[in-house]
């Protein structure tokens, strides 16, 4: 409501100082409107003074007229078009000035949006509302006037459904422009969750989390369908205006035709009055609800956008300066870093758990390698503890916030994802704050990626993943996740497509990172070798200790390591 008002208050001010150009839009108006007037009345005298009366050089001479009223109006509504431009584009200016200071001023990133559509969206739905009133509104007249001139009593006929219709029409506008703008605002939430979806399908089914990706797009496209039903609904009631302010006065005229004509309204009026409805009424009214209707709403929708600041929190631009997100209190140091109490999951109500009753303590600081047969639950584990699924039984904790805690976890799939944009783009995508280039180079040289950064040209060079061997993009997702801020990193045989000593430099730099803790789902027996403990997963049943311990308590993985052995797949490229 304060927003419309403001809104008002600023149409007053912009209309008030541009009087000139209303006067000579309100005068070519009257021109237009004056053939609307001079048929109806010229077929009225046409028939009545004319051909009923057989006087036909009497009935040509009006129809004549009439002809000469419909050039001069439609000269009129060509002039119309260059008052409305002289009334439109200066709001357009306007419109541009605001946008640009407020994307200057405020770094909104919607300030190009706004620039190359909203505003003209804003000038061409502008000029639609102009052009319809004022067409309606002159129109209207005219032909009032016309009936008021051929029969008084014909008003008492037209005009109480007119104003009914138009009333219903006016009661309908602000609920539209509601269920318009809560339409587009679905739209846009459902677009910006495929934006996000989208692009990380291959991470999302490496990492196990179709349904929860599913469920999320499903959410937003049921509000969508939601939102577009509550529009259409509104929209109907357009249909009943226009049917009760435009077709039914010409209803009752023919209804009422032997009542009018006893009481002294000639059949020539009578007709001039249809044709002032059918003609006239109807066609301006319709534009008016159509054009009005949907215009309106979406030039409210986008006045709204352009004009109105954004509440405090939402849509704001990101802060950017030079401290570190941290996901975890420094003192989290003291906590473990994984805590899993008795989580049982399965992937259905009839199917055999994939874990059951697991428990597991990690503390910070640890490196912990998964093995265990293909298909066995190890990347259930790790979407468990990244929130991306969820247990039927038992808690999981990291650093001692129940998940999913995005910002204390950081997963690395099998299929590694790069996008388009530059190599920094890439390396700093789980980052908030500025990276400084030496932070980021050490990265490179901590996790291997330094020989590719120098043949790609730097950080600064662009990038295209279908070039990149699977090594290459994992070797970027690799030294992405080294530098996130999470303080727990997952692996989820991140290394495969890894000669054997680049994925034991990459593990060491993990295992290395200050505050750091690893888990690592291992497909080489280095690799579990390489970590201060190992849970080996046999179905329901489960084992953890070291290599030594392992290899005394537990058979599976005795048959792991006789089976188990280096298999080198060389960094290409």
């Amino acid at each position: 409501m304060r927003g419309s008002g403001i809104r008002a208050r600023q149409a007053c001010r912009f209309l008030r100082a541009r009087w000139r150009v209303l006067v000579r839009l309100g005068a070519w108006s009257v021109l237009e409107a004056g053939q609307t007037f001079v048929v109806g009345y010229a077929l009225a005298r046409a028939l009545d003074a004319g051909f009923l009366a057989g006087n036909a050089r009497t009935g040509l001479l009006w129809l004549g007229a009439a002809g000469l009223a419909v050039c001069a109006g439609a000269y009129g509504t060509g002039r119309v078009y260059v008052v409305v431009a002289a009334l439109v584009e200066p709001a357009r200016d306007r419109l541009v000035t605001a946008v640009v200071a407020r994307g200057v001023r405020e770094a909104d990133a919607g300030a190009l949006s706004g620039l190359t559509q909203q505003v003209e969206i804003a000038r061409d739905t502008l000029a639609g509302v102009v052009m319809v009133t004022r067409s309606f509104l002159f129109t209207a007249a005219g032909a009032l006037i016309g009936l008021c001139s051929l029969a008084p009593l014909l008003l008492t006929v037209v005009l109480p459904p007119l104003l009914a219709g138009v009333a219903l029409f006016a009661a309908t506008l602000r609920p539209l422009a509601h269920r318009q703008e809560a339409f587009l605002t679905a739209d846009e939430a459902l677009a910006q969750e495929l934006g996000e979806v989208l692009p990380g399908l291959r991470d999302i089914t490496a990492s196990g989390a179709e349904k929860r990706a599913a469920d999320a797009v499903g959410r937003r496209t049921d509000a969508e369908l939601r939102a577009a039903r509550t529009l259409a609904h509104w929209s109907a009631a357009r249909v009943a205006a226009l049917a009760v302010g435009g077709e039914l006065p010409a209803v009752l005229l023919l209804l009422t035709a032997p009542w009018l004509l006893a009481h002294d309204v000639t059949p020539g009026a009578l007709v001039g009055a249809l044709a002032y409805v059918t003609q006239s009424l109807l066609p301006a009214l319709n534009n008016l609800i159509h054009g009005l209707g949907t215009s309106g709403s979406r030039l409210t929708v986008v006045l709204n956008r352009l004009l109105v600041q954004p509440p405090e929190g939402r849509d704001q631009p990101r802060q950017t300066g030079t401290r570190r997100t941290t996901a975890v209190p420094p003192s989290s140091c003291a906590h473990d870093a994984l805590s899993v109490t008795s989580v049982t999951f399965a992937y259905g109500p009839t199917s055999d758990p994939v874990l059951k009753d697991l428990d597991l303590t990690l503390p910070a600081g640890a490196h912990l390698a998964v093995v265990g047969p293909s298909g066995i639950g190890k990347s259930t584990l790790t979407s468990l503890i990244t929130g991306l699924l969820t247990p039927q039984q038992g808690t999981i904790h990291v650093y001692d916030r129940p998940v999913p805690a995005p910002q204390a976890t950081v997963l690395i799939p099998q299929e590694a994802y790069v996008h388009t944009g530059t190599l920094a783009e890439n390396l700093t995508l789980f980052r908030n704050d500025p990276l400084p280039e030496p932070e980021l180079l050490a990265a490179a040289d901590a996790v291997g990626l330094t020989p590719l950064l120098t043949r790609l040209g730097g950080p600064d060079a662009p990038v295209d993943p279908a070039e990149l061997s699977a090594g290459e993009r994992q070797l970027i997702a690799l030294t992405r996740a080294y530098l996130s801020p999470a303080p727990l990193a997952l692996l989820d045989e991140a290394t495969c497509h890894l000669d054997p000593e680049a994925e034991a430099r990459a593990e060491r730099a993990f295992a290395a990172r200050p505050g750091g803790t690893l888990i690592v789902v291992a497909h080489r027996i280095s690799s579990a070798r390489r970590a201060h403990r190992i849970l080996v997963m046999d179905g329901a049943r489960t084992t953890c200790g070291t290599h030594d311990e392992l290899l005394r308590a537990s058979a599976l993985y005795r048959d792991l390591t006789g089976r188990w052995t280096p298999r080198p797949a060389p960094l290409s490229r």
